[in-house]
């Protein structure tokens, strides 16, 4: 653990572990939340996944949207990557590619604030269990 060395190295400490302990208490109940999966295998990672996922993790944390952001191995479209999964309370999850951080504010901003697609999206081309 880092020395603390001034009021404002304990007050950046509070906030690390409030945002940790945001994440598990969000996690008993992830259906009501907005849930971000990155694609971060090798070829995710290569592309620029973890810009991605740093830059979801602070923009929706400003923004104040409640969101459970985690990180996920090859979702298989390697073409696209990065890639990540949006699925919203109550909806389908969507899989967007070629994001980047311009595309992830658009994704924010329009998806998951007002509910309209943007380009990107990866058709859905396989079946879950259920089906």
């Amino acid at each position: 653990m880092a020395k603390v060395k001034s009021l404002a190295d304990l007050k950046r400490i509070k906030e690390e572990l409030q945002s940790k302990m945001e994440l598990r208490e969000k996690s008993n109940d992830p259906d009501s939340h907005v849930q971000i999966k990155v694609a971060m295998a090798t070829c995710g990672i290569a592309a620029g996944a973890k810009e991605v996922m740093e830059f979801l993790m602070e923009e929706t944390a400003k923004r104040g949207i409640q969101a459970v952001i985690t990180q996920t191995g090859c979702m298989g479209y390697c073409y696209a990557e990065p890639t990540i999964e949006v699925q919203m309370p109550g909806k389908d999850p969507i899989v967007f590619g070629d994001v980047d951080t311009k595309k992830a504010d658009l994704i924010i901003e329009k998806y998951i604030k007002n509910g309209e697609l943007v380009d990107g999206v990866i058709p859905v081309n396989y079946k879950t269990l259920d089906n």
